[in-house]
């Protein structure tokens, strides 16, 4: 018996195929290698005084090798031991300061090799601070904007791991800092045998949350948590380098400055932990310090959250901030609801207010109706926009507030659907002040508003003047046709000239002086097409309309060398997305003039293998927010169907060599498409969730919880219909994958499912890599992993 079972074993181990085999990373085609691999345009950041622009250089792609570096996952965050940072996937390389008026350059002197976190404006613009990454930790770097000479602050001692590292202070000299603790010792050692069991325990508190991912499992990881969270903030003088010990070491998120500069806001983490949520839910206290570390006032103490409804906020004081223009007044907001979303009342929130010297009791400044989501403060003393959201209507509504007399000023400037982008007035241009207050700009009556510009013919944004007492609005600038310009920052005080960034189908994105009277650019930066040898590609906006009347629109490209009359394998990429209006669900989003750049994973790649590519294909799930997602599989269908039909009647395409893509949620839309329709012949979901089970509390915006429609559950999750796919299907998903909800296992038991049906299925599990992809090797993987499907089971599909 023994010997038969051995040489069945032998014979399984000989002649089955492996489930899994760690094969070396694959390259795809040259052409994809070298457009991958090629530099990206630097990024660029305004001064605040709108007279210089830094541009940057990064490394948009680490090696496998950094990302296989020890890595902690805690408390909701990665920290990297080796440096006590949280995990850092892209790193800056140089930095150009640009004087606008003349284009005068000053290059920042810097080590060879370095790697840095992205450079932070002083508030006056004079200095420039930045964190240098070494093996052994993180250093802070500050540089003269005039001189562009650079220097270390700090050794290598920076503790950014729940936080940038450090923050500028109102005076524009000093730096708040947080710093490993001296003598702090080794980490704590896992112990060889366990003292017990690792246990959970609840009674009669109901807790419908997220399905987190990187929490805190057992006490050693509360203990790892501590000792690499735990910082020392330091106060250091940029010009000179002295340094004094701010306050006892604790655990601090990134301080607030007052506008006075003699308070600085602490937002402090004490236990208890938790094993259910992340550390910014975690028990902790909001403290008012002076500039000498000293506590001053202890303003809440709020205790762990780890009953927030889906949607919900926590109980007591949340959203803290000090109130611009006034030297040390705190405002907060505190739910009336108790933070649930589901409960009946006739105000969610109430906004409170403190003064110093914090002796008297706050005050209520005024109640919300809907769910408080933010307040931005005007040059005007007093005067604000205060947003409300109401989640079940996904509405939004702004008002123009006096918060010192809310009977002066108290008006409605914006009221809509968060998804209607042809009716968005656009958002206020703000200015920070040199004390750090970020303002909206405001001159007599008049503010502007920076929009998107969305229409029937795709986006041109715009920069708009308007009147708050007359309502009446003044275009300054608008986006020309065939082309993509944004409005950046105004140059300087004056509103004569603005900066923009200008691109269009043909000429990549560069940043101009646009003078606003005649309308002339003139040019600060000249990038060039990183990938030339895909110029020859055409794109255009496509319109179709779904059977049950809904508009729909995608991007469709065509490769460089398509021939009229060639009918070419077609890839649909596409992302769903949730509507209760009809109408705005059909709205075009996007812009067909945007300059085409193929980065990362992109779908786009599929293109220079001769495929059509539909990109962006609208697949939105209409109807009532409780019940939408009752009809969410025919919804698919139907709008993947008008998708295929449009490009079919254009005369493009092979009808049936057609492929469907998408990640996360589109690769949730890619396994159910698969599932209820013989549209496509292949498919390729990337780090998706198939079985809603697992996320039992809801997900997207679905309302209903498992238990209250189960049989709606089971219909959407593609893992119960698995027996129904009969195309083939490539999973990809990163083994460490951080978003919540599309956990590694989600592919793995589709996986599983899909075999035992006989399917044929390719799963392959990225090393190292989180819900996105970003090791150099891990990207040129997944490329040849598509392309290789495609071509096999789309391009060349014989049947």
């Amino acid at each position: 018996m023994r010997k038969t079972f051995s040489l069945f074993i032998v014979f399984i181990l000989l002649f089955t195929p492996a489930l899994f085999s760690q094969d070396p990373y694959k390259l795809p085609p040259k052409e994809v290698v070298d457009i991958v691999t090629a530099a990206p345009p630097p990024r660029a950041s305004m001064s605040p005084c709108g007279e210089y622009i830094m541009l940057v250089t990064y490394k948009s792609m680490p090696s496998i090798a950094y990302m296989s570096q020890p890595l902690l996952r805690l408390a909701g965050t990665r920290i990297t031991p080796l440096n006590n940072s949280r995990q850092q996937t892209m790193f800056y390389t140089s930095i150009i300061i640009k004087r606008i008026k003349d284009s005068a350059e000053t290059t920042v002197t810097l080590p060879a090799g370095v790697k840095l976190g992205f450079p932070r404006w002083s508030f006056d613009g004079k200095w420039i601070a930045f964190t240098r990454y070494l093996e052994n930790g993180v250093e802070l770097w500050v540089t003269d904007r005039a001189t562009g000479k650079a220097k270390a602050l700090t050794g290598p001692v920076i503790n950014a791991s729940v936080g940038s590292g450090f923050t500028w202070l109102p005076d524009n000299q000093h730096l708040l800092v947080h710093t490993i603790v001296e003598n702090r010792g080794a980490p704590p050692e896992k112990p060889a045998v366990p003292i017990g069991p690792n246990i959970q325990e609840v009674s009669g508190k109901f807790a419908k949350v997220w399905t987190y991912q990187d929490l805190l499992k057992d006490p050693h990881d509360k203990k790892l948590f501590t000792y690499y969270a735990t910082s020392q903030l330091i106060k250091i003088n940029a010009q000179t380098g002295d340094s004094q010990k701010f306050g006892k070491s604790g655990i601090y998120m990134s301080p607030d400055s007052a506008p006075d500069g003699k308070h600085v806001l602490i937002h402090k983490i004490k236990e208890p932990y938790s094993y259910s949520v992340p550390y910014f839910y975690f028990t902790h206290s909001k403290e008012v310090w002076d500039m000498n570390g000293e506590l001053v006032h202890l303003v809440a103490d709020i205790p762990l959250a780890d009953d927030v409804p889906m949607r919900g906020v926590p109980k007591g004081p949340r959203s803290m901030e000090w109130r611009a223009l006034h030297p040390a007044t705190l405002i907060w907001v505190e739910a009336l609801d108790e933070g649930n979303p589901d409960k009946d009342v006739p105000h969610r929130d109430k906004v409170m207010t403190l003064s110093f010297p914090f002796k008297d009791d706050p005050k209520e400044v005024l109640k919300t109706q809907y769910r408080y989501n933010g307040m931005a403060w005007m040059e005007t003393p007093g005067e604000a926009f205060l947003t409300e959201y109401d989640w079940k209507r996904r509405w939004r509504t702004t008002y123009h507030i006096n918060v010192d007399d809310l009977n002066k000023t108290h008006k409605k400037i914006v009221d809509l659907s968060i998804h209607d982008r042809y009716n968005d007035p656009g958002y206020p241009v703000f200015t920070v002040t040199p004390k750090g207050e970020h303002l909206i700009i405001k001159e007599k009556d008049w503010i502007y508003l920076d929009g998107s510009g969305a229409s029937p013919q795709g986006d041109m944004p715009f920069l708009d003047k308007l009147n708050l007492k007359t309502m009446k609005k003044e275009r300054m600038f608008q986006c020309s046709e065939n082309s993509y310009e944004t409005f950046i920052d105004f140059v300087g005080k004056s509103r004569k000239q603005i900066i923009t960034s200008y691109e269009s189908k043909t000429e990549p994105p560069n940043y101009y002086v646009h003078t606003l009277k005649n309308k002339k650019r003139e040019v600060l930066t000249d990038y060039k097409d990183p990938a030339p040898q895909m110029a020859g590609l055409k794109k255009q906006l496509i319109k179709y309309e779904r059977e049950d009347g809904v508009q729909l629109s995608g991007t469709l490209y065509l490769p460089p060398d398509y021939k009229k009359g060639e009918r070419r394998p077609l890839v649909v990429w596409a992302y769903p997305r949730e509507f209760t209006d009809a109408k705005v669900a059909g709205q075009v989003r996007g812009s067909p003039n945007r300059f085409t750049f193929f980065r990362g994973t992109s779908q786009l790649f599929f293109l220079t293998q001769g495929y059509v590519v539909l990109d962006g294909a609208q697949m939105p799930i209409v109807g009532d927010p409780e019940t939408m997602n009752d009809t969410l599989v025919e919804q698919l269908v139907g709008s993947a169907k008008a998708a295929i039909d449009k490009v079919d009647s254009m005369g493009y395409i092979d009808p049936k060599r057609v492929g469907v893509g998408g990640h996360s949620y589109g690769a949730f839309m890619t396994a159910n498409l698969l599932a209820h329709c013989d549209l496509f012949a292949t498919g390729v979901a990337r780090s998706g969730a198939y079985n809603r089970t697992l996320t039992p509390f809801g997900f997207q915006n679905e309302r209903r919880t498992l238990w209250e429609a189960p049989e709606i559950y089971f219909k959407v999750s593609p893992f119960m219909h698995a027996h129904k796919i009969n195309e083939p299907i490539l999973l990809i998903h990163g083994e460490i994958d951080n978003n919540s909800g599309t956990f590694p296992i989600q592919s793995r038991r589709l996986f599983h499912a899909l075999k035992g049906h006989g399917a044929t299925v390719r799963l392959v599990f990225l090393p190292h890599e989180s819900h996105g992809y970003r090791a150099k090797e891990s990207i040129l993987h997944v490329l040849a992993e598509q392309i290789e499907w495609f071509d096999k089971y789309v391009k060349n599909r014989t049947q």
